[in-house]
């Protein structure tokens, strides 16, 4: 196994990285299912493949390369020819940006099959690869040095990271806190049926929390692993698992709470075209220990209990394949500047905007300058989360703020 190593940077991003492989298929009659596509022994003409990386260390970490910040990023590929597409796809965007990817020799690299005939739901054909064998040896001492910030992606699609109760992450994130980074966590929402749908996340969450001073899920993993109970009676009574509209204010205060009281020093959840929600510790003392991040001594009390939510900016969306890692790596680069809680989440929600205008994860990215001009210049907001109900609101600049 190797890594190579890389200027000093910064942000770390690791975990989950794989390379999506989409053919693009044509001539399917509208409105026929994939059964009818899928039948034994029939030739099917498809046209080419569009070949991209995805995960938490593509879609976020690229994102930041983008947006101008100094990053690394950290994902586990094989010495495959997969691995060598996901490298060269990393080097397109920089050379620099592929130094610090693992290589584990005779190990595969994780791959999707993206099935998307037109007007039909998408099927992915996954293999997690080397992902699963991802440890906290492959993150080193040496690999940390001058960084400030470490952001962890997608554990519930890489198998020692939840096999045996978490034990793995949990050594994972605690050395890196030890060596006074902040720590940032995103989740993904596994298949009920598999082996990580299957684990006691609540326990898992427990035990890695004390470590993670920013936890950044979207609504519904968070719903999916705290309340299961709950998730399910929201997709039984709706018929659907897209229940970012029934985030109502209660339900995401109770979440946060029982989150915070589980050690994170701030969570945040995403609400899609509903926005950013923040809820913030009220103990000074754990904000005053996030590390190399923390917001500046004389903004402190500003980040203190806060409960807050940022409204999406209006834009025409295209895609929204890696909006949500885009909507992290705004608020990720904010806590890096030791920007306002403000200047942070219109960051998050300003950056995710502009993600959702391509139809892929990365290129509708901008400059953090060109960002900030663009909500500078009076940028139109979203009145989706005005439809969230449970909620009593003090206005602030682009920022709402729940009162309890």
């Amino acid at each position: 196994m190797r890594a190579l190593q890389s200027p000093a940077a910064d942000i770390v991003i690791a975990g989950h990285i794989c390379l999506d492989v989409i053919p693009a298929i044509h001539g399917h009659k509208h409105g026929s299912g994939l059964g009818e596509l899928l039948v034994p022994g029939k030739l099917v003409e498809i046209g080419p493949a569009v070949l991209s990386t995805g995960g938490a260390v593509s879609n976020t970490g690229l994102a930041l390369h983008r947006l101008g910040f100094p990053v690394k990023l950290m994902g586990k590929i094989g010495d495959d020819p997969f691995g060598g597409l996901i490298m060269g796809i990393l080097k397109g965007h920089g050379e620099a940006l592929a130094r610090d990817m693992i290589v584990a020799r005779g190990e595969s690299s994780s791959y999707s099959i993206v099935i998307s005939p037109p007007s039909v739901d998408r099927v992915f054909l996954h293999c997690t690869g080397a992902n699963d064998t991802f440890a906290s040896e492959d993150v080193t001492a040496e690999s940390l040095q001058s960084a400030k910030l470490f952001h962890f992606g997608y554990p519930p699609l890489m198998r020692r990271m939840f096999a045996d109760g978490g034990t793995e992450l949990e050594r994972l994130l605690y050395k890196v806190k030890a060596q006074g980074l902040t720590v940032s966590l995103d989740l993904a929402r596994p298949d009920p049926d598999s082996p990580a749908g299957q684990v006691d996340w609540p326990a898992i969450l427990a035990r890695v929390l004390p470590y993670v001073d920013v936890f950044l899920p979207s609504f519904e993993e968070i719903v999916y692993m705290l309340r299961p109970e709950v998730y399910r009676e929201l997709s039984e009574q709706h018929g659907t698992t897209d229940m970012i509209a029934y985030a109502d204010g209660p339900l995401l205060s109770s979440l946060s709470e029982q989150l915070l009281n589980m050690g994170a020093a701030m969570i945040g959840l995403k609400l899609g075209e509903y926005g950013f929600y923040l809820r913030t510790a009220s103990s000074r003392e754990r904000l005053a220990a996030m590390g190399a991040c923390t917001p500046d001594e004389e903004r402190l009390t500003d980040w203190q209990d806060r409960e807050l939510l940022a409204p999406c900016f209006q834009v025409e969306v295209v895609g929204t394949t890696g909006a949500g890692d885009c909507t992290i790596a705004g608020f990720l680069g904010g806590l890096w500047k030791r920007s306002t809680i403000e200047e942070v989440l219109l960051g998050a929600v300003g950056v995710g905007a502009c993600n959702v205008e391509r139809a892929d994860a990365v290129s509708g990215i901008r400059s953090w300058a060109e960002v900030q001009a663009r909500m500078a210049a009076g940028w139109n907001r979203s009145e989706a989360a005005l439809l969230l109900p449970g909620w009593t609101y003090e206005s602030k600049p682009g920022i709402w703020e729940l009162r309890r």
